[in-house]
This record gives C-alpha cells, sequence and structure tokens, in this order.
C-alpha cells in the first residue's frame, strides 16, 4: 500500500477506463476521487455502482460533465440527467437487479466466472442470456464482474491500509475493493497500527493499493 496526493491518485486513471465507486444514493461514495475525476476530465469512463445517484452529487458529478460512456448500475437513483442522457444515445445504462448486481461483483472478487439467478427468468430480463436448469428449476448465467480500478471511502484507515466503515457508508465499498485490479481509497481518518479492533477491521490492508487522506 501506498500514500498518494489525490491528484497523484487520480492521475493513474486513463481515458476509457472501467470504475466501481462506492456509494448508495451517494452515500460512502468518495467525493473527493469523483471531484478530481471531473477537474482532470476523465473520459469515456464505464461506471459500475448502485446507483448515479443526483445531480451534482456522487456519480451524479461524472453523468453532469458527460465523463460517462457506460453505466451499469440497479437504478439510475434520482438523476433526470442520466434519463436525458439515456434518451439522447450519449450514455449507455446497464440496469441490473440489485442483488445480481452485488453478487455479480462479489463473484469477480472471488475469483468466479459468474452467478445463477432466478431473477428475470421469464421476463425481458433473460433476453440474449444463457440459461440451465439445476433441480428442475430455471436460472439465469449472469457473468462476474471487475472493473480496472475500484474507489472506496473508508472512515477510518491504519498506516497499513487496513479499512474500517461507518454505518451505511459501508453498502458497496467493500465487495468492490475486491473486484477491482488496482483499489483507490479516500479516507476520514488515519489511525496507527493496533487501533482498528481486528474485529472491525472490514477491508484488509493486502486489498489496498493507494490511500488517500482527506485533508
Amino acid at each position: 500500500m501506498r500514500t498518494l496526493s489525490l491528484a497523484d491518485a487520480v492521475a493513474l486513471i486513463p481515458d476509457g477506463a472501467s470504475l466501481m465507486i462506492g456509494g448508495f444514493m451517494a452515500v460512502g461514495t468518495p467525493e473527493c476521487i469523483v471531484d478530481e475525476l471531473v477537474r482532470q476530465g476523465r473520459r469515456d469512463l464505464t461506471v459500475i455502482g448502485n446507483d448515479t445517484a443526483m445531480p451534482g452529487v456522487g456519480i451524479g458529478k461524472l453523468v453532469r460533465a458527460h465523463l460517462v460512456k457506460k453505466a451499469i448500475v440497479s437504478h439510475i437513483g434520482l438523476n433526470p440527467e442520466t434519463q436525458q442522457q439515456m434518451i439522447a444515445g450519449e450514455l449507455e445504462v446497464d440496469l441490473v437487479p440489485q442483488g445480481t448486481l452485488i453478487e455479480r461483483i462479489r463473484a469477480g472478487g472471488f475469483g468466479l466466472g459468474g452467478i445463477l439467478t432466478a431473477t428475470g427468468v421469464g421476463t425481458i430480463v433473460e433476453e440474449g442470456k444463457q440459461k440451465v436448469t439445476v433441480a428442475g428449476k430455471e436460472y439465469l448465467v449472469e457473468p462476474a464482474l471487475r472493473a480496472d480500478f475500484a474507489l472506496v471511502h473508508a472512515f477510518m484507515a491504519d498506516y497499513l491500509g487496513n479499512l474500517a466503515y461507518a454505518l451505511t457508508g459501508r453498502n458497496f465499498n467493500p465487495v468492490i475493493a475486491m473486484a477491482a485490479d488496482t483499489v483507490i481509497v479516500a479516507v476520514d481518518n488515519v489511525v496507527p497500527v493496533g487501533l482498528i479492533s481486528p474485529d472491525h477491521v472490514i477491508t484488509p490492508a493486502p486489498l489496498v493499493d493507494y490511500l488517500i487522506a482527506q485533508s
């Protein structure tokens, strides 16, 4: 794990990268990293997250700046700007049932090829997808999801990079930290090793590549 400035950490992310971004309606989203992505003008991004939040908030900042080429989300949030860009053909949105989405990400983190789910069988969701029958019941084969980068927000980190989260800010963050090639973390509090109880470590240090301390 290395500590980098915010600008240097975001400079690692090229145009066209795939990003998993933590948060649920922007709660638990690393806002400072999103702001820096906008400032540096990273373009043609594929964003994987729960939602696109709201205009000018969380992932919504990337949408407003027209930096997102494709969003893989369970819903667009309360964001009419995402809807407008979808209708205009400027932004591709892949809507995935929320449980299916998080399990596809989890599968990516655990090195699995995908998951079997009954969600969507017999609906428009199954179009173009492989189906298998297990014990007489049909399931859709949903491929695992991984990304080039996971952008994570944590409440606390120690000097090694062990992470703890606060309340609902935990949401998608621990799962995406396992499913990306490079993990960049914005953290509110950095403490000496040993101050985070082992029982409270949710994301262990070996998963964290870069840590940004909030100023």
